[in-house]
C-alpha cells in the first residue's frame, strides 16, 4: 500500500475519477444554501440532492468530490472515540442516471488495489451487501473475483432516508491485522462488518435504484443513480498505519501547536489526551464553519458554533490553558489544508477576529457562570441540600456554557453532587426544540422523469431583447405533455427562443403575453422557472388553443423587467458599498430582486450603525450620479478572478461565466439582467435593516419607482402628523411633539407623585393591621398601588420600619395577581424563609415564583384566589414554627 499524505490522497483520488470521465466538483460551503432542511452540509449526496431527485440536471452526469462537511448530532464522542469528528471530509463520486453498479463496484476496487493508485493488499479488503442484492453479489465474486469467505450479507445495507431515491449498498473494510482487535475471537461483533477495531469500513457504495413513495411503496427509479463516500479521515488512518484518525497529518500539526502552547504532551494513555483531540478536531471546524460564513449566535448553527467553541475552550482550560489561544490554532489548520481550501489561508484575519471576539466573551461568561454556581451552591448549604438538581444544571450549561463537567468539578470541590439525570431530560427538551425547528422543506423529492428527459434546446435572449418570436417545442399540462393547450388550461410551455429570463440568482421570472400570428394574445405569461436542464419553463395561463410547432411571438412585459434591472443592478451596488463600509468578510448570503424593491442578505457579526447605512446608500447614490456604464464579459472562471470579479456566496458555476462590470467599481459573477448605465436607477433609498438570524442581516431597499412610491407614503404619514399635533407646517413637527414629549413628562411625573402619595398613605393603613399566629407578628393584606414596583416599594418601607416579622401584600390588577413576601432578620433566622411561604400561597392564585429567604415575590392569573392566599399566611406560619 502506498504511504501518502492527506493532500496526496484526496488528490488521487480525484485524478482517478477525473480519468473516468467524472466532472471534479469543488466542495461547496458548510453553509446549505437554499436547503432549509440541514443546518449543516452534512455529506457529499447533501450537494448532489437537486441532481438525484431530478430537479437540476447536471451538465455532467457524472461527477466526484471531496466535501467538507459538519455533523453535530453526538458531539459529546468527540475525541473519546477513534474517529468521531465534527468536521470531516467525504470523498465521493456520483453517477446520475449514467453508469450503475458493476463501474462503481469495479472501479472502487480499481483504485483500491491497482498498483497504479492505492495498491493495498487485495486479501486485506472484505466487502457486505444487502442479501437481497444478487446483482452486487455477483459482481464482487465473479467480475472483481472476491472469494465468498469475504463476502458478507447484512440485512442493514440499504439506505432509505424516507421519500425520494433509495436503494441497497455495499460497504468494503479493510483489515488491520488482529494487533488491533479489541474484541475477543468468538464475540458476536468480530466479523468484517461488525463493531470493532479489526476491520475498518473505508467505502460506502449506494445503489439508488428506488423511488420510496409517500405511501411507503418502493417503485424503480426512472434513473438510477450512484453515490459512493469515503471519509478521507478515515482512510488516511489506515494509509498512515495510525491507532486513530487523530494521529494522521490533519490533526497532529494542531496537537503540536497545543502542546507548544500548553506545555503538556500528547501521552498515549493520558486522560489529557482526550482535551487535545477535542481541541484540534473542533477547531477545524471553527475555522471552516466560520470562513464558509457562519457566526457563533445563540441559535440554530450559530449556537453549535459557540458550543464547540466554548467546549475546546474548556478542554484548554485542562491543559492549563487560561487565556484565548484559538487564534494560534488557525493559521495551523489553514497550513494544513490549502492545497485543496486556499480561502483558509485568505481569511485567517477574519476567522481569527470571530474567533478571539467569542473566546473573550466566553471567559467573562465564564466569570457570570461561575458567581451563578456559587450561588446555587451557597442557597443549598443554608438549606442543606446535597444535590444540584438538573435544572439549575442545565442553566448553567445553556445560559453560561458550562459543560457538565465543569459543574461536576465544582460540586465535587464543595462535597456536592449533581443530578445527571434530571440534566439530561432538561437536555433532551432542548433537542426536541431543536428538532421541532428544523424544517422538512427542500429535502430530497420523489424523483420524476417528466421534466428530467426533457432535451430540448431553447435559447435565451433577453439581455438585448423584451421581444422575439419563438416556436413553440413543448407543452406540458397537468404533469403530462401534449401537443396543444385550450383556453382555460394552465400549462408549461417551453420555446426554442425566448426573451423571457427564468428566476434565479436571486432575480425572479419575467410575466407577459404570448401572441400569434395575428398578434393576439393567446396566453399571459406568470412566471418562468428553469428546467432540469436548464430551459426557460414558462408558467402561462392559456387564453386561446396553442400548439407545438407554431411560431409565436413572445412579449415580455418592458417596464416591470426594467423596474428589476435597476433593482439588480442596484444589489450589485450595495453589495460593494457594504464590503467598503463594513468589511471583506460581508458576503452576500441571499438576495431578491423585484420590480417593487430589493432585498439583500449578507454576514456580519455585529449590529450595522445608522451612519454604517447612510454611508452605504451615499456610496450607491454617488455611483449612480456618476453615470458609470454597465457592461458584461462572457469568459472563463480564471479569467474572470484576474479581472477581478466577485462570486456569490456558495454558487457553482460552469467553466464560462457571465460577468458584469459597473466600471472599475463592482465586477461580479452574474446570469441576471441589468441597466446599462447606473444613471437608469434614479435613487437608491435603504428603508430597513434588521438581523434575520445567526450573523445574518437584511437590507431592504428601493429605486426607482419604488422609491418614489415609497417617498409617497412616508411623506402622507408626515402630513397626518402634521395635522394631528397641529403644527403650521411639516418643518414645525418635531418642535411640536417634542413640546407634547414635555408635557407628557411632566404629566407623567405628577402622576407618580401622586402615587407615591397615595401608596404612602395606603401603606399608612395596612402597616396598622397586625396579627399574631405562633408568637410570630405577621401582616397579610391586599393593596390598591399602581403596580408590582410599587408594591416592592411598600415591602422595602415595612423592611426599614420592622413593623412585623412577616409582610404579605397582595395586588390585583384586571386579570392578574402580584403577591410579593418578606421576612424581618429575625424571622429568617427562626428559619422562616420568603421563598417557601411564595411557593405555598402562589397556587391559590393560580401561579407560581420564588426568590430569597428574605424577599419572594409571585404572580397568578386567579385574582378571586387573592383571599385565600392572603389567609393562608398564618397556616403556614403555625406550620413552620
Amino acid at each position: 500500500m502506498k504511504m501518502l499524505n492527506s493532500s496526496e490522497l484526496r488528490q488521487l483520488y480525484l485524478d482517478f475519477f477525473e480519468a473516468k470521465g467524472h466532472k471534479i466538483e469543488r466542495s461547496a460551503s458548510l453553509v446549505p444554501i437554499d436547503d432549509p432542511s440541514l443546518l449543516w452540509v452534512n455529506s457529499g449526496v447533501a450537494t448532489m440532492k437537486k441532481y438525484f431527485d431530478g430537479t437540476v440536471k447536471p451538465s455532467n452526469p457524472r461527477m466526484a468530490s471531496s466535501q467538507k462537511s459538519i455533523r453535530t448530532n453526538d458531539i459529546e464522542n468527540v475525541g473519546k472515540t477513534a474517529r468521531h469528528h465534527t468536521l470531516f471530509e467525504m470523498l465521493g463520486n456520483f453517477s446520475i442516471g449514467d453508469y450503475f453498479k458493476e463501474e462503481a463496484i469495479v472501479w472502487a476496487w480499481e483504485f483500491l488495489t491497482d498498483e497504479k493508485w492505492m495498491a493495498m493488499d487485495p486479501e486485506k479488503l472484505y466487502v457486505t451487501i444487502y442479501p437481497n442484492d444478487e446483482e452486487a453479489h455477483k459482481i464482487w465474486h465473479e467480475t472483481v473475483g472476491l472469494s465468498e469467505d469475504h463476502i458478507i450479507k447484512e440485512e442493514g445495507n440499504f439506505w432509505d432516508i424516507g421519500e425520494g431515491p433509495c436503494g441497497p449498498n455495499s460497504e468494503i473494510f479493510y483489515d488491520r491485522g488482529p494487533e488491533y482487535n479489541d474484541l475477543s475471537e468468538d464475540d458476536p461483533e468480530s466479523y468484517p462488518g461488525g463493531e470493532n477495531e479489526r476491520w475498518l469500513e473505508i467505502w460506502n457504495l449506494v445503489f439508488s435504484q428506488y423511488n420510496h413513495k409517500p405511501d411507503n411503496t418502493y417503485d424503480p427509479l426512472p434513473n438510477k443513480n450512484i453515490d459512493t463516500g469515503m471519509g478521507l479521515e478515515r482512510m488516511l488512518s489506515v494509509v498512515q498505519d495510525v491507532p486513530t484518525n487523530f494521529e494522521t497529518d490533519l490533526f497532529m500539526p494542531i496537537i503540536h501547536k497545543v502542546e507548544e502552547i500548553s506545555g503538556e504532551e500528547y501521552l498515549k494513555g493520558s486522560e489529557k489526551q482526550t482535551s487535545f483531540k477535542v481541541i484540534a478536531d473542533h477547531v477545524r471546524a471553527i475555522t471552516f464553519a466560520v470562513g464558509d460564513g457562519a457566526l457563533p449566535s445563540n441559535e440554530g448553527r450559530g449556537y453549535v458554533l459557540r458550543r464547540l467553541l466554548r467546549r475546546a475552550i474548556m478542554h484548554g482550560r485542562k491543559l492549563g490553558i487560561e487565556k484565548p489561544f484559538m487564534t494560534q490554532l488557525v493559521p495551523v489548520v489553514g497550513e494544513i489544508m490549502q492545497e485543496h481550501y486556499p480561502e483558509v489561508l485568505e481569511k485567517t484575519a477574519f476567522i481569527s477576529k470571530v474567533i478571539l471576539n467569542e473566546e473573550e466573551r466566553f471567559h467573562e461568561t465564564l466569570a457570570e457562570g461561575l458567581g451563578r454556581l456559587n450561588e446555587i451552591t451557597s442557597q443549598m448549604k443554608e438549606t442543606h441540600q446535597t444535590v444540584i438538581n438538573g435544572a439549575d444544571a442545565f442553566q448553567l450549561y445553556d445560559t453560561f456554557g458550562f459543560p457538565i463537567e465543569l459543574t461536576e468539578e465544582v460540586a465535587q470541590e464543595q462535597s456536592l453532587t449533581v443530578d445527571f439525570s434530571g440534566f439530561e431530560a432538561e437536555m433532551e427538551k432542548q433537542r426536541e426544540r431543536a428538532r421541532a425547528a428544523r424544517s422538512d422543506e427542500g429535502s430530497m423529492s420523489v424523483q420524476s422523469d417528466l421534466l428530467t428527459d426533457l432535451n430540448d434546446e431553447s435559447e435565451f435572449i433577453g439581455y438585448g431583447n423584451v421581444t422575439s418570436e419563438g416556436t413553440l417545442e413543448t407543452i406540458i399540462v397537468e404533469d403530462q405533455f401534449s401537443e396543444e393547450a385550450d383556453k382555460g388550461q394552465t400549462a408549461r410551455l417551453i420555446f426554442d427562443v425566448t426573451p423571457f429570463y427564468a428566476e434565479k440568482g436571486g432575480q425572479i421570472g419575467d410575466t407577459g403575453v404570448i401572441k400569434n400570428e395575428l398578434g393576439e394574445v393567446v396566453a399571459r405569461v406568470s412566471n418562468v422557472k428553469s428546467a432540469p436542464a436548464g430551459q426557460p419553463l414558462h408558467e402561462a395561463e392559456v387564453l386561446a388553443e396553442i400548439k407545438t410547432g407554431e411560431l409565436y411571438t413572445l412579449e415580455v412585459d418592458s417596464l416591470r423587467r426594467k423596474l428589476i434591472e435597476r433593482n439588480h443592478t442596484a444589489t450589485h451596488l450595495l453589495h460593494q458599498a457594504l464590503k467598503d463600509v463594513l468589511g471583506d468578510h460581508a458576503n452576500q448570503a441571499g438576495s431578491l430582486v423585484s420590480p417593487d424593491q430589493l432585498r439583500f442578505d449578507f454576514t456580519h457579526f455585529g449590529q450595522v450603525t445608522e451612519q454604517e447605512l447612510k454611508q452605504m446608500e451615499t456610496l450607491v447614490n454617488q455611483k449612480i450620479f456618476d453615470a458609470v456604464p454597465v457592461s458584461t464579459v462572457v469568459t472563463s472562471i480564471e479569467e474572470a478572478k484576474k479581472l477581478g470579479a466577485m462570486a456569490l456566496f456558495g454558487e457553482k458555476y460552469g467553466d464560462q461565466v457571465r460577468v458584469v462590470m459597473i466600471g472599475e467599481y463592482s465586477k461580479e459573477f452574474c446570469g441576471g439582467t441589468h441597466v446599462t448605465n447606473t444613471s437608469d436607477i434614479g435613487l437608491f433609498k435603504i428603508v430597513s435593516e434588521s438581523g434575520i438570524g445567526a450573523g445574518t442581516r437584511r437590507i431592504i431597499a428601493k429605486t426607482s419607482e419604488g422609491y418614489y412610491k415609497w417617498m409617497e407614503s412616508q411623506l402622507s404619514l408626515l402630513q397626518e402628523a402634521q395635522s394631528s399635533v397641529k403644527a403650521q407646517t411639516i418643518e414645525e413637527v418635531p418642535h411640536k411633539i417634542e413640546q407634547l414629549q414635555k408635557e407628557l413628562k411632566e404629566l407623567k411625573q405628577e402622576n407618580e407623585s401622586l402615587n407615591a402619595k397615595l401608596a404612602n398613605a395606603q401603606a399608612d393603613d395596612v402597616f396598622k393591621q397586625i396579627e399574631e399566629k405562633a408568637g410570630i407578628s405577621y401582616i397579610a393584606q391586599e393593596v390598591q398601588v399602581k403596580d408590582m414596583n410599587q408594591l416592592r416599594q411598600l415591602a422595602d418601607n415595612w423592611k426599614q420600619e420592622q413593623y412585623s416579622d412577616v409582610l404579605v401584600l397582595g395586588l390585583k390588577n384586571e386579570d392578574k395577581v402580584n403577591l410579593i413576601a418578606a421576612m424581618s432578620d429575625s424571622a429568617v433566622k427562626n428559619g422562616y424563609k420568603a421563598g417557601d411561604l411564595i411557593k405555598t400561597i402562589a397556587p391559590l392564585v393560580g401561579g407560581g415564583g420564588g426568590g430569597r429567604p428574605d424577599m419572594a415575590q409571585a404572580g397568578g392569573k386567579n385574582p378571586d384566589g387573592l383571599s385565600d392566599a392572603l389567609s393562608a399566611v398564618a397556616n403556614w406560619i403555625e406550620k413552620t414554627k
